[in-house]
């Protein structure tokens, strides 16, 4: 057991986010996304919801500042913007110590796609909110 390392972050979670390198991105995927065609690896986060576990997850893995846009979403269609999307963005910039990131990039369904087959994992999770795919780049930690 290991002290102070949320419960809804399982074993699997922490050990990729930890086998991650600078630069590596990890896909957070709705119920509805198609995990296992697109993900090298497929971390299961079964009844679980993306705010949460990016609410854990945050407290460990910073963002890259050396781009951008170190998140990407899976744009809706012209001129739907998802309530999760605030949600999103008030959890990453409680725990984005850089505050360096205010938008980010909105990519279309397919494009996502292609790009989430890039990414180091996917988590599979339960959430079932239209459109709250998120895609992160892991930066590094300065001290």
């Amino acid at each position: 057991m290991l002290r102070n390392i949320p419960d809804i972050i399982s074993p699997a979670l922490m050990k990729t986010i930890m086998d991650m390198g600078h630069g590596d991105e990890i896909c957070f995927a709705d119920a509805n996304f198609p995990s296992e065609t697109m993900g090298q690896r497929v971390v299961r986060a079964d009844g679980l919801k993306i705010p949460d576990l990016l609410t854990a997850v945050l407290q460990f893995f910073p963002l890259d500042v050396y781009v951008k846009q170190p998140v990407i979403l899976m744009d809706a269609p012209e001129g739907e913007s998802p309530r999760v999307w605030a949600v999103y963005d008030e959890i990453i910039k409680k725990h984005d110590f850089t505050k360096a990131h205010t938008d980010y990039d909105k990519m279309e369904r397919f494009a996502f796609y292609e790009r989430s087959k890039r990414c180091f994992a996917v988590v599979a999770t339960s959430e079932y909110e239209g459109y709250s795919n998120i895609i992160l780049k892991k930066g590094v930690i300065f001290k």
